[in-house]
This record gives structure tokens, sequence and C-alpha cells, in this order.
């Protein structure tokens, strides 16, 4: 299981990530359709670019997450889309101010 702090890159596009909230659907985690990797020692990139399908890229600083709960912040934007497999990262939506009286 991938853990909180953990940084990952794709192998597809400049898409780095930091893990906020692990659960077990992050071993799954993709950028651009490609399982990504660990940012230090990871795998060489691909050749190539995103998957079609998978190319409507993440916005630097934005917390994207899934239904299960996994949380990550994007810390360097790229082309490819966030993915737990087949199924597209979500951006968390900021919550609402109390309002003052």
């Amino acid at each position: 299981m991938v853990k909180t702090g953990t940084r990952l890159r794709s192998q597809v596009c400049d898409t780095q990530v930091i893990i906020v909230r692990a659960a077990d659907s992050l071993d799954d985690l993709r950028a651009g359709g490609v399982p990504m990797v660990p940012l230090e020692g990871g795998a060489a990139a691909v050749e190539g670019g995103p998957q079609e399908g998978f190319a409507d890229g993440n916005l630097i600083g934005k917390r994207y997450v899934d239904d299960s709960g996994a949380e990550v912040l994007v810390t360097k934007a790229g082309a490819g889309t966030l993915s737990v497999g087949g199924t597209p990262l979500s951006i968390k939506e900021a919550k609402p101010l109390p309002a003052s009286d």
C-alpha cells in the first residue's frame, strides 16, 4: 500500500503528486492511463504521451480524491489525467466558510 507522504511521478507526462491521504485504491494510481512510479529511482519514462481518454491534464496545487477517501496533491502539473485504474479522480471542492452575521 502507498503511504501518506509518498511522492510519485508520471511515466508519460510531467505530473508529480504527493499522497495526502492513503487508501488501498492508490496501489493502482495512474497518470495518463499509465501507473505512477516513485519520484526517486522509479522506472524509466515510457515513450509517447498519455493514453487516449486520459489526456485531460491536472492542475498544480489542487487536491484530487476518489470514492474511497484517498487524496493526492499535485506538486507539478502535467498533461495526463489522474485516475485509479480506469476511473478518473475528481478535484476536491473547497469547504465553504461559515457565514458571519
